[in-house]
């Protein structure tokens, strides 16, 4: 039961990190696009690095259900 619980959790995760992956992605080229006002681009900016953060934790959540489903 509680192989499959982490399972779900890893694929979870991964799910979420890939979300934030992509939005962090878009947020990127708002920022880059000159002809965006300026507060949007450092909105989009700010915006990317929180993603960045989010992906990053949710694939590090991911990788420890994924190590708890194999025990």
């Amino acid at each position: 039961m509680e192989t499959a619980k982490q399972a779900f959790n890893y694929v979870a995760e991964s799910i979420q990190g890939a979300t934030s992956g992509a939005s962090k992605e878009t947020n990127k080229e708002i920022a880059k696009n000159d002809e965006v006002p300026v507060s949007t681009r450092l909105s989009a900016t700010k915006d990317a690095l929180g993603d960045k953060i989010d992906e990053t934790a949710h694939n590090n959540k991911a990788e420890a259900h994924k190590e708890l489903a194999k025990n």
